[in-house]
């Protein structure tokens, strides 16, 4: 897939003005939510989250685990949505304190030989952690404070070298910023999630369509970061997230001009 592929896909998903929509930017985060979540195991539906998270309405046969999975990364998102809007530079705080919300109400603390340290508040671990298909090992814990100061850092000085029209540039950096994130792995738990919601941060930044990775798509999502990692490229990675957004872009236009071609019958 090319560039122009994406941004010709974009500019037709604009001038149908389905973002325009009554309630568009709501629905769209609560998807971008649902998928995110259910990658790592949750079972909650888009109309049980919109239910849970405007009606306080808990789905049945769902675990309060899964249920607070979402309630927690809501509030994450919004506390995104709310950094991006104010360009505000990244940070070693600012990242553990978004973790924090991440994982408010899903995991605890952890005593280890080298002292405590809480995933709900969002500490950097002091373990060293597996993860992922075939137990990968990521970056010895004692690595990852500078690790995570030099990503902030570099994001910093990159995300000011974008220009406001070059889209492709900008998702470029976004992908690039999840992949690194994740190939840290700061936290015990929620890398995943939180590196999914620095993309779409950046991307909500720049005043892109935010990038949903789909549930169904979780296996392609995966082995595209593994190959990058096997083969030192991040580029691959970026190339199939283009094509992910691409996909499913021309999903949501093609079910939208489905639905201004119905007649009401009587």
């Amino acid at each position: 897939m090319t560039s122009t592929d994406i941004l010709q896909t974009i500019n037709k998903y604009k001038q149908l003005g389905i973002a325009e929509q009554i309630d568009y930017q709501k629905f769209y985060l609560y998807s971008i939510i649902t998928h995110s979540t259910a990658i790592e195991g949750s079972t909650v539906t888009e109309l049980e989250n919109l239910l849970l998270f405007d009606d306080g309405i808990t789905a049945n046969g769902r675990s309060l685990q899964e249920q607070m999975m979402n309630v927690d990364l809501k509030k994450a998102y919004q506390e995104a949505q709310r950094l991006a809007a104010e360009h505000t530079d990244y940070s070693t705080k600012m990242l553990c304190r978004l973790s924090a919300l991440v994982m408010r109400n899903t995991d605890g603390t952890y005593n280890t030989m080298l002292g405590t340290f809480s995933a709900a508040e969002g500490e950097l671990r002091l373990v060293n952690v597996t993860a992922g298909f075939g137990g990968r090992s990521y970056m010895s814990f004692q690595k990852v404070p500078k690790a995570v100061e030099e990503f902030c850092n570099w994001l910093n000085v990159e995300r000011k070298k974008i220009k406001n029209d070059d889209i492709i540039a900008a998702y470029n950096l976004s992908f690039s910023a999840h992949y690194r994130l994740v190939d840290i792995h700061p936290w015990v738990d929620g890398n995943g999630r939180m590196s999914r919601l620095v993309m779409n941060m950046l991307q909500w930044e720049f005043n892109l369509i935010p990038v949903k990775v789909l549930k169904e798509q979780k296996t392609e999502y995966i082995q595209a970061l593994n190959d990058s990692n096997n083969n030192d490229d991040e580029k691959i990675f970026s190339s199939v997230m283009f094509s992910l957004h691409n996909k499913n872009l021309k999903s949501e236009i093609s079910e939208f001009e489905k639905s201004m071609q119905r007649e009401i019958k009587f």
